[in-house]
Order: C-alpha cells, then structure tokens, then sequence
C-alpha cells in the first residue's frame, strides 16, 4: 500500500462550531425542502422506499434530514482503493493525505501556449511519467487527455483506462458517460484492480442519468464511489462562499443517501470543486481565494464532522496559458490551503490553461510542489536527536561549526527536500551549465523517464482480455449510433 504523507497536526478551521452547525441545518432544509432532481426512475423508486418524498413528474426526491443524517453515519471514515499492483493500494481518509494527477483536453505547448489533440502515445507517455512520479498516487478517468487523436468521443474513457492499465500499475477513477462505467468495470476486474466509481451531479440540484447509472454499476462491483458537484459560484450556486457551500453540500450528501440505500458501507469520497466565475468575463477564476476559503470550509465540514474523506481539486488547473510563475502561484498556494486544511486527496499535477490542457512537464514540476506540500503536512520529530542539546553544547560559540558533525550528516536529508528539477545552483555554476531553467530540467527528467522507466507489465492473457472489452464496447456503441 502507497504510504502517501502522514498530517502530524490537526487541520486548520475557518469555520466556527455555531457556523458549522448553520451550514449543516441549512442544508437539510435544502435537501427536504427544495429537494434533488434525479433523471432516474430507479433511483427515485429507491429514495421513495426509504422515506423520501418523490415527484416523479418533475424527478425530484425531497429527503428528510434524519435519513441524510443515518446515511452520514453509514459511511465508512476510510476505505480502500485497489490497484493493479497492491503495493499501489490506496487507504483514504484519516490523516493521510494523496496527490491525484490533473489532466486536460488537449496537449500544450510549454514555450507558446498553443494547443492541439494529443497523440496515442503522447497520451501513453504521460501516462508512463506519471506512473514514475513519486507523488501521483491517483489518476481521474480520460488522463491524461480528454482528446485523443484518432479516438471517437465514446471510446475516449474506456481507451484512456486501457492506457492507464498498461502503463501504470497505480490506482484509477472510473468514468460515468454513456455507458463507459460498463466497460471501465469490466477492464479493471480483467486485470483484477479496483476502481475509484464516479459520480458527478449536474449544479444545481441534478443528477443526470449516465451519473446514477453509473453509481449503481461501481457499487455492484463493491468499488467505492468518488461524487462531485463542480458548482461555478454565481452561476450554478450562490456567488458567496456560504451559499456555494450550502448548495454543494446538498448536491453531495443527496448522492451519499443515495449510494448508502444502494449499498450499505460504501466508500465514499466527496470531491469539492466549486470554482467562482468572474462577473466582469464569465470565465471561471481557477485558482483564486474564493477556491481557497470554499475547499478549507469543505474540507472542516467533511472531514472533521461528517468523517467523510475528501478530494479537492481546486489545485488541478491554473487560469495561466503557460507554465509560468502565475501557474505556480495560483497552483501551490490552492493545493497548500487543501492540505493545511484537511484534504485527503489532492489534484495538481500537470493541468494547465483551465480544463483546456496538460502537459507532463508540468506535472514532473508538480512532484516537486507536492513533495514540499506534503513534507509540510508531516512537519517534523521532536526529540533527544532532533533538538541536539549536547551537539550545541559541544560546539558552542564561534568559531564552531555543525558542519563537520555526524548529526548534521545524518540528518540532513531526512530533515531537507531535495527537489528534482528545481534550479539550486549558485550563480556561477548556473553559468557554466549552460543556464538551465525548472523547465529545461523538467524537459530532461521527461526525457530520461520516456527511455528508462518501465511499469509493471500486464500479462500477454490481460493484454488480450483487454483488446477483447474495448471491441465489446465499439460494438455496443456501433449499436446504439454512436459509432
């Protein structure tokens, strides 16, 4: 199992117990009064059985607070997520926290921007990095590009999951679109891995079909489910961050009942990625404060409260079309709010330009960031070794010195990160190497990844098994005029 980063202190709070109580109060009366809309008959059947009151003209479920609140307490504090190789288990929740590769629709230039489809083995190549990063424990679904070239929309998760099975023996998230939770299922049992579900609402207050779906396909398969709302503040939710937060909240627990009438003591994850939208442009402020208070007030209530671990992925994209100092700033400070806050997974490595682009430079820049982020959270030992009283009395004044000192050999990589492509050299020597920026050294650890790094192979029978269910899926598409 993945070891992840400990949090050896307790998580900071914004939010006081008498405003933790008004958000929690408020939102049932949301989810009784109000209620959700779920495009499922299935589901609605289910909700009404277990005491809800459904309007199956308008497809909404109004849910009592005392199940939201039994269903709250069925759902485990931690669960397991099973990969390819079982050193590459994940158990998530408590204080353990882990990085979750980003992704993006297409391929980025780092120099200039511009954007175009990726390529079959450019996808597989960043699936290959990522798989030799230390710091991705998680990949999402259609990683890391949404587009493909060559690939039709309806074969793009199933295809990104048979890439991510063949170059990466770590744990993976599902999909939920059209179908593709059938076949994603079918390839992780295949290769006998598990999957992190998927279920994503609809904001406001909506729960489309393929979602549900889905949540009843993953938790048959005893996968735990991963739920998200993606609200955008002061367009699909209030614009103020206790109003996203009510909303999100309800858009979330409704699918946490839901899941538990499915199947009793599922795991679950809440991902928080509400976003606000600037009201001057319409375009969605990734990476800003309204991301940083929205998470730290999530992550108190979820995880700290409900006991319900969280994914955060307010750090996954950065508003900067380039990799570049905005992109590190808007990143590193989001992603640093979500781990001093609590968050058990977190979402970095790579995305650029919104949801519009990855590149996988960025992400081997990333493993550093996390690295320092997750040093931070482990903070560090206390004790006879560490506070060295008889070395600084030895010492003593000037002219001596710590430099000679075992102690100072010993521990100074355990007290230090070390980074990998940051530049750490003086002036002189930068000189001399030729002036090598974080991206030109990011551009060679990429290329030395590409020609040595090799992940656990699949066997030539799983090879065939999956070839198998992706024709399964092109006929089923085929079928439905898909394809």
């Amino acid at each position: 199992m993945r070891r992840g980063f400990r949090r050896n202190f307790e998580p900071i709070k914004v939010l006081s117990d008498s405003q933790i109580e008004a958000i929690h109060t408020a939102t049932l009366d949301v989810l009784e009064k109000t209620g959700v809309k779920f495009e499922s008959e299935k589901a609605l059947k289910l909700l009404e059985k277990n005491g809800c009151v459904v309007d199956y003209d308008e497809r909404v479920a109004r849910i009592p607070g005392f199940l939201v609140e039994e269903c709250i307490r069925k759902t485990p504090s931690s669960f397991t997520v099973r990969a390819r190789n079982p050193k590459n288990d994940l158990r998530i929740g408590g204080n353990t926290l882990y990085f979750m590769s980003s992704a993006g629709a297409r391929y980025t230039d780092v120099e200039t921007g511009e954007v175009r489809q990726a390529t079959q083995e450019e996808n597989d190549h960043g699936v290959l990095i990522s798989d030799a990063l230390e710091t991705v424990d998680l990949f999402p679904s259609y990683t890391p590009y949404f587009e493909i070239e060559g690939v039709p929309p309806v074969m793009l998760c199933p295809m990104s999951l048979a890439s991510r099975i063949r170059f990466t023996s770590k744990a993976s998230r599902g999909a939920q679109a059209t179908d593709t939770f059938i076949f994603e299922t079918q390839l992780a049992q295949a290769v006998g891995q598990g999957l992190l579900g998927n279920c994503e609402a609809a904001a406001p207050l909506s729960y489309p079909e393929d979602a549900i779906n889905a949540a009843f396909e993953y938790t048959k398969a005893g996968f735990p489910i991963y739920i998200a709302a993606g609200s955008v503040m002061g367009g699909t939710a209030p614009v103020t961050v206790a109003g996203a937060t009510i909303s999100n909240n309800a858009e979330l627990l409704a699918v946490v009942v839901l899941i538990q009438l499915m199947r009793p003591g599922t795991g679950i994850c809440g991902n928080d990625f509400v976003t606000p939208m600037d009201m001057e442009s319409g375009s969605f402020l990734f990476g800003s404060l309204g991301v940083n208070l929205h998470q730290m007030a999530f992550n108190q209530l979820w995880t700290q409260v409900y006991k319900i671990p969280t994914v955060n992925t307010g750090s996954a994209f950065s508003n900067s079309k380039l990799i570049d100092y905005q992109s590190g700033y808007e990143k590193t400070h989001t992603a640093m709010a979500s781990a001093l806050s609590g968050a058990n997974v977190i979402v970095l490595h790579g995305g650029v330009t919104a949801e519009l682009a990855y590149n996988p430079i960025l992400s081997i820049i990333n493993d550093d960031v996390a690295n320092i982020i997750g040093r931070t959270v482990e903070g560090f030992e206390v004790n006879d070794e560490t506070m060295a009283i008889e070395l600084i009395e030895a010492v003593g004044p000037v002219p001596g010195t710590f430099l000679n000192k075992t102690h100072t050999r010993v521990n100074w990589k355990k007290e230090y990160f070390v980074p990998k492509v940051a530049d750490r050299l003086s002036y002189p020597e930068w000189l001399q190497q030729g002036k090598k920026s974080t991206i030109d050294r990011a551009k060679e650890r990429m290329e030395e990844i590409i020609a040595t790094h090799r992940p656990d192979p699949v066997t030539a029978q799983q090879d065939r098994d999956i070839e198998k269910i992706l024709e399964d899926a092109r006929n089923h598409y085929r079928k439905r005029g898909l394809l």
